[in-house]
């Protein structure tokens, strides 16, 4: 990798704390692994740059990382663009984890591997308009609600089962599984009945909606579980863990 003037490395410290940040929570996952006898191979870590400069995006990437989320799109394009002038597109996955507002849907369509957070119906119609209009197909995931938090976005496990035939009839999404965000909590223990009615509704959505009846709808992915409490979400069977923190340090 010759990064460019314009986007430097990181001093030398700073990449050796990143790339031992990132040994630990890749053996974390491992053991987590282990324990739910999983293959840790089945379960892909997202590295969240939030607020992070592409500094650090370069730093994950030297130390083997590949997939990168982002919560706005707007600084998700910026860091897309940022890596094609390193020549550095093919290099990375990214991923959308955050809110999508419908005036900015059109900006959801692009070079990423999963949008993490299709919450709303009318968000899902938005996307897949976008997608029709750019000769496109997105894969995604359904945001999910569990906890029922007021603070949250997503649809409730009810009214997902009620919505699903809906947004099975929209040709350019595809439907890779499901999201949720467990309540923030001291003991990530407390979060674990969260995921686990994660992992049941996917499996209830397999048995209702087969991908052999609906090949658009795969539900094969879990996109569950952060810096505090990853581990327990691996446990209870997420593909995806989202994490920042844990790799990167606190925001500033």
């Amino acid at each position: 990798m010759d990064p460019s003037p314009a986007y430097p490395l990181p001093d030398r410290a700073h990449r050796e704390r990143i790339a031992a940040n990132l040994a630990r929570v890749r053996a974390r996952m491992a053991a987590a692994a282990s324990r739910a006898g999983r293959d840790p191979a089945a379960i892909t870590l997202v590295a969240v740059t939030k607020t992070r400069p592409f500094g650090d995006v370069l730093a994950a990437l030297e130390a083997g990382q590949q997939d990168f989320g982002e919560n706005r799109v707007e600084e998700l394009w910026e860091k897309v663009h940022q890596a094609e002038a390193q020549g550095l597109q093919q290099a990375i996955r990214w991923h959308l984890i955050g809110t999508i507002q419908s005036r900015k849907s059109r900006l959801a369509v692009g070079p990423f591997a999963l949008i993490h957070s299709v919450d709303r119906p009318k968000i899902a119609r938005r996307l897949d308009r976008d997608a029709r209009n750019q000769g496109k197909s997105l894969d995604v995931l359904i945001e999910v609600n569990v906890s029922g938090e007021t603070t949250k976005h997503g649809f409730s496990p009810e009214a997902l089962m009620a919505t699903v035939p809906e947004l099975l009839a929209l040709d350019h999404l595809r439907y890779r599984g499901l999201m949720t965000m467990a309540p923030l909590v001291e003991d990530p223990e407390e979060a674990r009945p969260v995921f686990r009615r994660l992992r049941e509704l996917l499996l209830d959505l397999r048995e209702r909606f087969p991908p052999e009846r609906y090949p658009q709808a795969q539900w094969e992915h879990l996109s569950m579980g952060m810096t505090n409490d990853f581990e327990v979400a691996i446990e209870e069977g997420a593909t995806l863990v989202r994490i920042g923190t844990a790799i990167f340090g606190p925001r500033s």
